[in-house]
């Protein structure tokens, strides 16, 4: 069997969920398909065991500063992708930016196109912000290739249902729900402290971590309204760079001030940190905190559970299929506004919510350390990559039948 996996993230260059999700799946199924992995930059190197790359550049005629130009720029990889993909006899997309690309090597070579969906471009209208009028087209993209996708792969649950919602042109029947995956050989307790250290941050001392983009989505602006709510006598430490805008940089940096000002003891590691230094962070951090407004699944609070660290997050989206409230962490209840845009209709409750979820944790270490351990056990039972390869490659096979 021959696929050909469309994802503009891949490593080195990966930023968010849906790379990580498209590293670590191209690398189950290449053990049992021929696998080649076409993406957005520069050019990668293949390994012998994992599946080939071929990597795009957007033309050159294309460039631009303007927000708009971006999503233009992805639509030329797409043309570029629908072309390299000739003779692969299945394509599967990954997020607007390769689905458009997907949905032309389904017309253009008659293959089947399969399309995994890692977020809703209808739910995530502050990404206006960020592409101007290109948000218009990253929404034409997506729109038009799940339409036309032979299958569709939701994340979660609860995201089908979002799938659905958005797009009800779209026929249940060709949706499934394939959860993302972990792999705990590599996601596990790191009990060194030298990254710890080389940050300032105290081994010692109670930790809540926050790791993350700087965006709406991951609901950093509701962390720090929280913040000065939560136990003093924690660290903060926020692994929180890459904004999506100059204005959201400018809002957190504000907002930190204000942080620092109130309550002190924060470390803010504004660079993107190697997966090793993430994975000893997470290993010493009391308590995990997810306050994002909208998150399909949530990778990241899997990577916590996986290195025996409780979670603390709001339960949006497909988080509460991740982790088990009381459990494995806390959840944090969430009321959106009406309007779309993911804003809380409370504010200041939910915030003080927040605190408190943590708040528990911090001052009972055993109850922590026991949800520690009863998450990365689940992480282990039911987030294996090897299980989500599986039923990736029984939809494969299905649709070659």
């Amino acid at each position: 069997m021959r696929v050909a996996l469309l994802t503009r993230e891949y490593p080195p260059e990966v930023y968010g969920g849906a790379g990580v999700h498209v590293e670590y799946l191209a690398r189950d199924l290449a053990r049992v398909a021929d696998v080649t992995v076409h993406c957005f930059g520069a050019e990668r190197p293949s390994t012998p065991d994992g599946p080939d790359v071929v990597a795009y550049r957007p033309w050159e005629a294309l460039a631009g500063s303007d927000p708009s130009a971006a999503a233009l720029q992805a639509f030329s990889i797409d043309l570029s992708m629908a072309a390299g993909v000739a003779g692969a006899e299945l394509v599967h997309s990954h997020t607007w930016y390769a689905n458009l690309g997907g949905h032309l090597a389904k017309l253009v070579h008659g293959i089947p196109h399969v399309a995994t969906v890692h977020s809703l471009e209808p739910m995530r209208p502050w990404k206006r912000e960020q592409l101007g009028g290109g948000y218009e087209l990253s929404s034409f993209a997506e729109r038009t290739a799940l339409e036309s996708a032979d299958a569709i792969i939701a994340v979660s649950a609860a995201h089908l249902e979002e799938i659905l919602t958005c797009y009800p042109a779209i026929d249940p029947a060709r949706t499934s729900v394939i959860y993302n995956g972990i792999d705990s050989s590599e996601y596990q307790p790191d009990r060194a402290t030298d990254v710890l250290e080389r940050h300032g941050i105290d081994p010692s001392r109670p930790i809540v971590l926050f790791v993350g983009r700087i965006t709406r989505q991951k609901g950093l602006a509701h962390l720090l309204d929280a913040a000065a709510a939560i136990d003093q006598a924690a660290q903060l430490v926020l692994c929180a760079g890459a904004p999506d805008t100059p204005e959201i940089a400018a809002e957190i940096a504000k907002k930190m001030e204000v942080v620092r000002a109130e309550r002190g003891n924060v470390v803010w590691i504004e660079e993107m940190l190697p997966k090793p230094d993430v994975i000893q962070l997470l290993t010493h951090a009391t308590v995990f905190a997810c306050p994002s407004i909208y998150e399909p699944m949530g990778i990241v609070n899997l990577e916590a559970m996986a290195c025996e660290t409780a979670v603390v997050a709001t339960a949006v989206g497909g988080i509460p299929e991740v982790g088990e409230d009381g459990v494995t962490g806390l959840l944090v209840p969430y009321e959106a506004r009406p309007d779309g845009t993911g804003t809380p209709v409370d504010p200041a409750g939910m915030a003080a919510d927040f605190a408190a979820r943590n708040n528990e944790l911090l001052a009972d270490s055993a109850r922590s350390d026991a949800m520690g351990v009863a998450g990365r056990a689940r992480a282990v039972e039911r987030f294996g990559w090897d299980v989500a390869a599986a039923e990736t490659l029984a939809l494969y096979e299905r649709l070659l039948a």
